[in-house]
């Protein structure tokens, strides 16, 4: 699939300029805030990381299963579900994290305050029958790198 190897691409050099650049990168995501989320593959059992729009609010980081409002979770989601203890990279920091999907009511808080400050996600919402799940990463305090 042509889409699923442009993306690939896309991601990776993202990826690469974000560690290359303390934590931002540039082209397509130049003043998007990004993290990257490592997760473990729930079949393969492969890492992989995923650079992702988070929603920051104080200590508490959230990230969105959006697939661009496509019908179908992306495989990420799947993979935090099946394995909520990863990684994540913020800025300059590396720190351990546990994946939270969040229940509903809470889901739907969080989902209109990133709507606010990333408008893109009421329309990825719009396009698709599925709610979009929210999932908080919650950091793992004491815990060795």
């Amino acid at each position: 699939m042509t889409d699923s190897i442009d993306v690939n691409e896309m991601n990776r050099k993202v990826i690469a300029e974000f560690r290359e650049n303390g934590g931002t990168a540039g082209g397509i995501a130049e003043g998007v805030p990004l993290i990257l989320v490592h997760h473990i593959g729930a079949k393969s059992g492969v890492e992989r990381v995923v650079p992702l729009v988070p929603y920051v609010d104080g200590a508490r980081i959230f990230v969105f299963a959006s697939k661009g409002g496509s019908p179908g979770h992306p495989a990420w989601y799947h993979n935090l579900v099946a394995n909520p203890r990863t990684t994540v990279e913020y800025g300059t920091q590396t720190f351990p994290v546990v994946a939270r999907v969040l229940p509903r009511a809470e889901r739907d808080e969080i989902y209109a305050e990133q709507v606010t400050v990333q408008p893109q996600f009421g329309e990825y919402q719009r396009n698709t029958d599925r709610v979009i799940p929210v999932i908080e990463l919650q950091r793992i305090a004491g815990r060795p790198e």
